[in-house]
C-alpha cells in the first residue's frame, strides 16, 4: 500500500474500495486511506444532513455528493449487465429522487422503559432508531411520527408493532401490524386519531389480516391519469417522480405496439396509461386484491384491455399465448422472473420493457434473453431510495 491509498469506487453495500480492492467503511471515491488506516477526506465527501446517519439503517450514502450518488446508481446497473457479458446500445441518464419525496415506508415500534421508539432499525441490528428527523420521508409522513408515538403508547403494552405509512392523494394511509387493541377505549382512541390527523385510512392487522377501522372515502391512487382503488398494503413505487420516469420509459419502449402484455402488473402502474391511450393491454397479476383493483380500472377504459388473475411463477404465459403481443412489460418482484423469461426467450415478441428493483436478478434474466437473440437496446438506472444502496432500472430488449 502506498502512503495514500485512493478510494476509487463504492461497493454494492456502500463501502469505499481502493484500487487494490480493500473495502473501507465510510469512505467515498476521491478520499484516500492514510498509512494509519485513517480516511483523508476528498472533494466528493458531503456533510450528512441527518443526525441519525451512521446508526440508522435507512441510509448508507449521505456522506456522498450528488456526483458520486449518481455514479453509484449508474454503476450498479451497468456493472450488473457487464457481469453477464451484456453491453447496452445506450445508457439513458440516471434519475435520482429528491430528498423528502418517499411516499411509503415501513417503520418499527416498540415500548422501551416506558417510552415508544419509532423508526427504522439500526444497520445490522434489531434495535430501533427512535427517529427525530428524516430527510427521505415525505413531510406528511414524518409529521405523523410524534402523534403515532402517543397512540402506540396506548396500544403496545410490552409488545412491538410495524407501522406502514403511504402518502396518497386523499391523505396518509396507515396500517399498524402487531398491536392488539382491547376494549372500547382503545377503538375510540384509534378513531379519534384518524379523525384528528385527517387519515385517508387506518387499518389494524393483529395477525389475522388487515381490518380497516377508518376510511371515510375509498382510498385511490392515479396512474397516468387513471384512478385506481388502493387495497390495504398494496405495492406502490417509492416516489411519484421515480414512478413517472418508469412509466414514461415503458410508454416509450412499447408505445407503437397495438397489443401489449403486462406481466406482474400489480395495480396496473405501468400499463393503465397505455390502455387509456388506445393500446390493447392484457395485465397478468397473481395478488388478488391488486388484480381486482386493476380489473375495475381497466373496465372503465374504452377498448378491449383486460386484467387476468394468474400466478406467473407457477403458470408463465407460453409462446403460443404471446403470439398476439408485439410488446411485453415485465416488472417482477426482486427474485426476478426466470420461468417467465424462459418463455419470452422462446417467443417472437419484438419488444420487452423490463423494469426491475434488483439489478442482479435482472442481469440473470437478461442473459437468458440475450442468449435467445434479444438485444439490450437501452437501460436507465433509477434511484428512488435516495442515499440507500437500493437501485431500480428500466431496460428495453428488442429482436
Amino acid at each position: 500500500m502506498t502512503k495514500f491509498d485512493p478510494i476509487v469506487r463504492l461497493a454494492a453495500k456502500g463501502d469505499g474500495v481502493t484500487a487494490a480492492g480493500r473495502h473501507v467503511a465510510g469512505a467515498v471515491p476521491g478520499d484516500a486511506l492514510g498509512i494509519a488506516g485513517d480516511i483523508l477526506p476528498g472533494p466528493h465527501r458531503a456533510v450528512p444532513p441527518c443526525r441519525h446517519f451512521g446508526r440508522c439503517g435507512g441510509c448508507q450514502l449521505q456522506h456522498c455528493d450528488e456526483e458520486v450518488l449518481a455514479r453509484f446508481v449508474t454503476d450498479r446497473v451497468v456493472n450488473a449487465a457487464a457481469g453477464q457479458g451484456l453491453e447496452p446500445d445506450a445508457v439513458l441518464p440516471t434519475h435520482l429522487s429528491p430528498p423528502r419525496t418517499r411516499r411509503r415506508t415501513a417503520l418499527h415500534a416498540a415500548k422501551l422503559n416506558g417510552k415508544v421508539a419509532l423508526g427504522f432499525r439500526e444497520a445490522g441490528s434489531h434495535r430501533i432508531v427512535d427517529m427525530k428527523e428524516c430527510h427521505v420521508l415525505h413531510p406528511d409522513l414524518f409529521a405523523l411520527l410524534a402523534p403515532l408515538r402517543q397512540l402506540l403508547h396506548l396500544l403496545l403494552g410490552k409488545g412491538a408493532a410495524d407501522v406502514h405509512l403511504t402518502h396518497t392523494p386523499r391523505g396518509v394511509d396507515c396500517l399498524v401490524k402487531g398491536a392488539l387493541p382491547a376494549g372500547l377505549r382503545m377503538h375510540e382512541a384509534l378513531l379519534a386519531f384518524a379523525q384528528e390527523h385527517g387519515l385517508a385510512r387506518l387499518s389494524l392487522d393483529s395477525g389475522w389480516g388487515a381490518e380497516t377501522l377508518w376510511e371515510p372515502q375509498p382510498v385511490t391512487v392515479v396512474f397516468s391519469g387513471v384512478e385506481v382503488r388502493l387495497p390495504v398494503g398494496a405495492f406502490l413505487q417509492a416516489t411519484l417522480d421515480g414512478e413517472r420516469v418508469l412509466q414514461e420509459d415503458v410508454k416509450t419502449f412499447v408505445n407503437n405496439c397495438p397489443e401489449v402484455a403486462d406481466l406482474f402488473a400489480g395495480l396496473g402502474t405501468m400499463s393503465l396509461g397505455l390502455a387509456a391511450a388506445g393500446s390493447g393491454v392484457t395485465a397478468f397479476e397473481a395478488e388478488r386484491s391488486s388484480h381486482l383493483a386493476s380489473r375495475d380500472a381497466f373496465r372503465r377504459l374504452p377498448g378491449s384491455s383486460e386484467a387476468v388473475h394468474r400466478d406467473l411463477f407457477r403458470a408463465p404465459v407460453q409462446p403460443p399465448e404471446l403470439k398476439r403481443f408485439k410488446g411485453v412489460i415485465l416488472d417482477p418482484p426482486r427474485a426476478g422472473a426466470k420461468a417467465q423469461v424462459e418463455q419470452l426467450a422462446a417467443s417472437a415478441v419484438e419488444r420487452i420493457a423490463y423494469v426491475s428493483c434488483n439489478p442482479p436478478s435482472w442481469a440473470r434474466d437478461a442473459r437468458l434473453l440475450a442468449a435467445a437473440g434479444y438485444r439490450l437496446a437501452c437501460i436507465r438506472a433509477v434511484g428512488q431510495f435516495r442515499w440507500s444502496t437500493h437501485v431500480e432500472l428500466t431496460s428495453l430488449f428488442t429482436r
